[in-house]
């Protein structure tokens, strides 16, 4: 078993790991968080996150949705609804795939610099 600090933050949330140990799984489901890592039993019960990894996401999403609906605009000028047909996958697809590892990026940032809190 890893000391604490041991994995790096930005690895293990992007690779949706313990922050302790680097190598539990830190979901059970989509966004579930597991009770415990299988692997080192650091207790995961209390970790919320809140609404900061949907924020980044909304935050990163759109930025690329405006960049792309920018850029199809000015390049082809197509009509209204075409943007729908690439935009809503693109968000909807985008949110999904960014709020898994942004979500345990921050535990494992609260895990490192808050510790405390995961022993309490």
């Amino acid at each position: 078993m890893a000391a604490p600090g041991a994995v790096s933050a930005i690895e293990a949330g992007l690779r949706c790991r313990c922050p302790r140990c680097g190598e539990g799984r830190l979901y059970r489901g989509l966004l579930t968080v597991q009770a415990t890592c299988p692997h080192c039993d650091l207790d995961l019960s209390a970790q919320d996150t809140g609404d900061g990894a949907a924020v980044f996401a909304i935050l990163i999403v759109g930025a690329v949705a405006v960049a792309a609906a920018l850029v199809v605009e000015l390049t082809w000028s197509p009509p209204s609804w075409l943007h729908l047909v690439y935009q809503i996958p693109l968000v909807l697809g985008g949110s999904i795939v960014l709020l898994r590892p942004l979500k345990a990026t921050l535990i494992a940032l609260q895990f490192r610099h808050r510790g405390d809190d995961f022993r309490a």
